[in-house]
């Protein structure tokens, strides 16, 4: 295939961390990526290049261009962690991917998804089945295996029920709909009254984190269905106070900052006399300790449930990349569903 030497792309502004946390929404664009054009990457040795078809905008990859993520930016090169798209070259050892449709995750390349084209490892690509969607392909790797690996956590506590925080998400969505299927009770947590759409998804309960009786109903659920993991996204006072109010033995797992203000634990005796643990979870950490036969099955088992249809992705907007900078923060400032830029 003949590839270009040069492609349109989004490009960072700065380089490493922010010392100022702006918060995990995005106001605009322009303070922190530009349009620009650079060279198409060459891959090395085990690595690949993308024609990227669809790049997924998570609240990761707004934590990173805001300086805000676990890893530096760099100044001129692409972000975008994810992506769906064709392989078209391939540095040695990994030439049998070249022409084949492939997810895959940019990991610390420096040549992230909001681009034409795209660099990646091959251990960091997934050859995607012909019966699952671009858009279910794009946003493969960041929330559905981490829906699986922290469901996994859930299994391995053994109660039925367990909590997650800022459950409208897509992500939360796909736990829901994994613990459903094998009769757990998610109990979701939300800012604002639910339509149904969650109870639909697979939640045993929903609770408005801003209702003026939410504490009271939040002992209430506690206490009926004993849940042991608190899957959060948000922390903040708010987790605190979930937390403080869920039994002994409770593990606390932090795998989002969506509230910049103070995490308070309200009774730090409780980590002591409740054997009580709080904890983060990381999918790159999960992908570099969990054995490869765990993590293939798990591949797999994600690819059947968007093939058969139990998993399917919420699209907010598809935007082309050269209408990003204005589009993409209005379509993240509506709820629910995914936003994937298309080159």
């Amino acid at each position: 295939m003949n590839v270009p030497a040069r492609m349109k792309a989004l490009l960072q502004k700065h380089d490493g961390y922010s010392k100022d946390h702006s918060g995990v929404v995005l106001e605009a664009m322009a303070p922190y990526v530009e349009p620009g054009e650079i060279d198409v990457p060459e891959p090395g040795d085990g690595q690949v290049v993308i024609k990227v078809r669809l790049a997924a905008v998570n609240p990761s990859d707004v934590m990173f261009i805001k300086g805000l993520y676990g890893q530096p930016r760099q100044m001129g090169r692409p972000p975008g962690f994810e992506g769906v798209g064709e392989v078209v070259a391939a540095g040695a050892g990994a030439q049998a991917l070249v022409g084949k449709r492939v997810a895959f995750a940019t990991g610390k390349s420096g040549s992230g998804s909001w681009a034409e084209y795209a660099l990646a490892d091959m251990r960091s690509t997934i050859p995607v089945i012909d019966q699952v969607r671009d858009e279910d392909a794009a946003a493969f790797i960041v929330n559905p295996l981490t829906a699986l690996a922290m469901f996994d956590l859930v299994r391995e506590e053994g109660a039925k029920s367990f909590v997650l925080s800022a459950a409208a998400s897509q992500l939360c969505k796909l736990i829901m709909g994994a613990a459903r299927d094998e009769g757990f009770r998610p109990i979701a947590l939300v800012r604002r009254d639910d339509d149904g759409h969650l109870a639909a998804a697979g939640a045993a309960h929903v609770l408005n984190v801003t209702a003026p009786d939410f504490e009271e109903k939040l002992a209430a659920v506690l206490k009926e269905e004993k849940p042991r993991i608190f899957l959060d996204a948000v922390t903040g006072s708010m987790a605190g106070q979930v937390f403080n109010a869920m039994g002994r033995g409770a593990r606390w797992v932090i795998y989002g900052r969506m509230d910049s203000g103070d995490t308070i634990i309200p009774e730090p005796g409780q980590l002591i006399f409740m054997g009580k643990r709080i904890e983060g979870f990381w999918l790159t950490e999960w992908m570099r300790v969990t054995p490869p036969e765990r993590t293939a099955a798990v591949v797999m088992e994600a690819q059947k449930r968007f093939a058969d249809g139990r998993w399917k992705t919420d699209v907010t907007a598809i935007v082309r990349l050269e209408d990003a900078m204005s589009r993409v923060p209005d379509e993240l400032a509506k709820p629910d569903g995914k936003i994937f830029i298309a080159p």
